[in-house]
C-alpha cells in the first residue's frame, strides 16, 4: 500500500504542474487580441450609456436603447466587419465603464467619454469622433447667465460620478459645493427637485435634458473643450486603427453627418463645442 501511494504522489504533482503551466499561458480577456475574436465572432461588444438623452438613452415603449453614441456603435461594427456584423451593447454607467473595459467585459467604450491625460494612462481613445464642451443647465428664468454667477459659498452644483465634469468645476467655482450623483437621470431629477441651482457636464448631455423638459437651459455657452473618444484597452492597436478608420471613412462619405442630424439637427442652439 505504501508503494502505491509512493507511485501515485510524482503522478499527481506532475499532473498539478501541467494545470499551472497551462493556465499560465491563457490570457485573460482583456489580454486577448479583440480584433482577431470579434473577426471570429462576427460581433463587436460596446460599453454605452442607457441614461444619456441623445447619445443614449432607453427607450421605455421597446426596451431598446438609442441615441447617437449607438448609431456610431453599429456603423463602426459594420465598417469594422462588414453587413453582417453585429454590435452588443452593454449598459455603462460613468464610474463602471472604465473597469468593465479593464476586466474585458466590452470590447471598446462609445459612452461620452471625455478624452483626458489620466485617462489616456489605462486607456487607449481614439481620434475625437464628437467635439463637446462643459456647460451648465439651469431653470428658465434663473439669474445664473454662466459659471462664473456659481462662484459663491452655498451655491449646490450637481454633477455624475466618474465624470472629469465635477472637477473641472472646482477650477470655475471653488466657492461652490458639489453634489455627485450615480447617472445624469438622477442629477437632473434632482435639479429639477430643488437639490442645486445648476447641473454641469457636456453640452450634448445638456442639450438632451433641455428637450427632454424646456423649462430647463443651457447657460452660457461652454467653457471647457470635451472631445469625445472611442476608449479601447492598452495594447490594442490593431483594432484602435480599424476604429480610426471606420470614422474616417464615415465622414468621408457623409454618413457621419445622418448621424449628426438625425441626434441634433432639431435642437436649438446646438453646436460641438471646439469645432
Amino acid at each position: 500500500m505504501k508503494k502505491f501511494v509512493r507511485y501515485l504522489l510524482p503522478i499527481a504533482f506532475l499532473f498539478s504542474l501541467v494545470l499551472i503551466l497551462s493556465g499560465c499561458g491563457k490570457k485573460s480577456l482583456s489580454q486577448q487580441d479583440v480584433l482577431t475574436n470579434d473577426r471570429q465572432s462576427k460581433t463587436i461588444t460596446w460599453g454605452v450609456k442607457a441614461d444619456t438623452r441623445l447619445f443614449g438613452l432607453m427607450n421605455i415603449k421597446n426596451g431598446k436603447v438609442q441615441g447617437f453614441d449607438i448609431d456610431m456603435a453599429r456603423a463602426i461594427t459594420k465598417q469594422i466587419l462588414g453587413k453582417d456584423g453585429k454590435a452588443k451593447l452593454v449598459q455603462v454607467t460613468s464610474n463602471t465603464r472604465i473597469p468593465l473595459l479593464k476586466n474585458g467585459n466590452v470590447d471598446a467604450l462609445i459612452a461620452t467619454m471625455t478624452i483626458t491625460p489620466d485617462r489616456a494612462k489605462v486607456v487607449d481613445f481614439s481620434e475625437p469622433y464628437f467635439h463637446a464642451g462643459q456647460a451648465i443647465l439651469v431653470k428658465k428664468g434663473s439669474s445664473i447667465k454662466n459659471i462664473r454667477d456659481l462662484n459663491y459659498k452655498g451655491a449646490q452644483i450637481l454633477g455624475v460620478q466618474g465624470s472629469n465634469s465635477v472637477q473641472n468645476v472646482r477650477k470655475y467655482a471653488p466657492k461652490a459645493n458639489i453634489l455627485e450623483l450615480s447617472d445624469y437621470a438622477q442629477a437632473f431629477t434632482a435639479l429639477k427637485s430643488g437639490q442645486g441651482v445648476a447641473l454641469t457636464t457636456d453640452n450634448g448631455i445638456l442639450y438632451g435634458m433641455s428637450v427632454e423638459d424646456p423649462n430647463y437651459v443651457v447657460a452660457g455657452g461652454a467653457f471647457t473643450k470635451e472631445p469625445y473618444g472611442i476608449a479601447v484597452n492598452k495594447g490594442q492597436k490593431p483594432f484602435l486603427r480599424k476604429v480610426n478608420a471606420a470614422v474616417k471613412q464615415m465622414k468621408k462619405t457623409g454618413e457621419y453627418q445622418k448621424i449628426v442630424n438625425k441626434w441634433f439637427g432639431n435642437v436649438q442652439g446646438f453646436e460641438e463645442g471646439g469645432n
